[in-house]
């Protein structure tokens, strides 16, 4: 593979996506732009929880297992905070915790995120540019039965189990991308959506309207890898949140979601294409191995060149 590619992702799912790009190409020639809506502050802490998750996947450090956290975790500091009646619904292992210590230590001393992230990936190995999409705070509210609910409330505290109306993302119109950001969208040669949620962790970035103008503007073919498969959801919440969002859960809708913005739509192998004039392209999406992430990897890329050349 050659020339810059650009992926736009969330967490667990799309980190499986970005680990395929790793091994197809170059990492000078990488960028992952992460949400941070899903970023809070929790025992005065701030959390980056999709952005750790692609650090630690890309540093061969996430728990395969669990989906989230490192891999080797300690338990330690919840065993002792929930001894003194401390907040518990949000774990944070003893390794886990050194990140977010840092982090919080280096942003009180005027230090940006994207810089941060920066030091962290170059810590661990990290060859490609890691970057959040914003600096100033975007954050993810679900608004449903039980009134308004902050992402990591309604995701982790209640494990989506109230039925959501609406989604908002505070603060989103007056942020601006994150340094780089732009840039790397600028200098592409392919764009890639990975196959995480389209409403909670990729409708956050394209709300920050420096990031969505650029995108509107890129020279490079932009494809969305679909997050179903055979009418259902890979990972997490996004069926459920479709049903009640009034959408059939379906190609259909993620191509009509990202109408306007993508040129294609990678979908599973046994998915028939998405109605209209999108392009798509087919293969087996669902990712466990190393092997599955490369594949998936290498035929959004595929079908980015198919774009350009049409």
């Amino acid at each position: 593979m050659s020339g810059n590619v650009v992926v736009l992702t969330g967490g667990v799912g799309g980190a499986k996506l970005v680990l395929g790009l790793q091994e197809l190409a170059p990492p000078d020639r990488l960028t992952a732009i992460v949400n941070t809506g899903d970023d809070f502050r929790h025992l005065g802490l701030h959390i980056s929880p999709d952005i750790d998750t692609l650090l630690y996947t890309l540093a061969g450090k996430a728990n395969a297992e669990q989906g989230w956290g490192r891999a080797g975790e300690s338990w330690s500091f919840m065993a002792a905070l929930r001894e003194l009646g401390g907040e518990d619904w949000f774990a944070l292992g003893d390794h886990d915790l050194a990140l977010h210590v840092l982090r919080t230590m280096r942003m009180a001393r005027g230090d940006g995120l994207a810089q941060i992230t920066a030091d962290f990936a170059r810590s661990w190995g990290i060859g490609m540019a890691v970057l959040p999409m914003s600096e100033q705070v975007v954050a993810t509210h679900v608004l449903t039965d039980e009134g308004d609910l902050a992402f990591q409330r309604y995701f982790v505290e209640r494990r989506c189990q109230p039925v959501v109306r609406a989604i908002r993302f505070a603060g989103a119109d007056a942020a601006t991308p994150a340094p780089g950001v732009v840039e790397a969208i600028e200098a592409a040669d392919a764009i890639l959506i990975a196959p995480s949620n389209p409403f909670l962790s990729v409708d956050p970035m394209l709300a920050v309207p420096g990031i969505r103008a650029a995108l509107g503007r890129a020279r490079a073919p932009i494809v969305a890898v679909s997050p179903i498969i055979g009418g259902k959801a890979v990972k997490g919440p996004t069926a459920k949140l479709m049903a009640e969002m009034g959408l059939i859960v379906g190609n259909d809708a993620i191509a009509r979601h990202y109408a306007g913005l993508v040129d294609g739509l990678l979908i599973d192998q046994g998915d028939p294409p998405p109605a209209g004039a999108i392009a798509s392209a087919r293969t087996d999406t669902m990712m466990r191995t190393v092997e599955d992430k490369r594949r998936v990897a290498q035929a959004a890329i595929d079908l980015a060149r198919a774009v350009a050349s049409a």
